[in-house]
């Protein structure tokens, strides 16, 4: 099981401080997880220019020009964002057994390791 999912809610925690143009301190959701590179595309975080060829559809309107989107970046430089203290946070993992229908089965939990609440 994975720290970072998509739709996590995360914190950068490395990088440029805001204050000097960086990205240090925001928080955003996790558009996607990208397992074999260990990134992550956090929404509103790390954007870049694109300059994309100018194209046209099949309609004849024109595509493409200077583009703005979210890039990857490092899963170490991210913490999950803990949902009581609203602050990063490390992740556990616990074991819970869970009964259902008479079977009894374990189950593996995230939880925040500041406040303990399951994620």
């Amino acid at each position: 099981m994975a720290n970072i999912k998509k739709g996590d809610l995360v914190q950068v925690i490395s990088g440029r401080s805001q204050a000097r143009g960086g990205d240090r301190g925001k928080q955003g959701k996790v558009l996607e997880v990208l397992v074999a590179q260990n990134r992550v595309v956090v929404e509103g975080v790390n954007y870049v220019t694109k300059h994309v060829r100018v194209g046209q559809t099949q309609r004849g309107t024109k595509t493409g020009g200077i583009e703005t989107h979210e890039a990857p970046i490092h899963v170490s430089n991210v913490a999950l964002v803990d949902p009581e203290t609203k602050k990063p946070t490390r992740v556990g993992f616990r074991n819970e057994t869970v009964t259902k229908d008479g079977v009894t089965k374990t189950v593996r939990v995230r939880y925040a390791k500041k406040s303990g609440k399951d994620l």
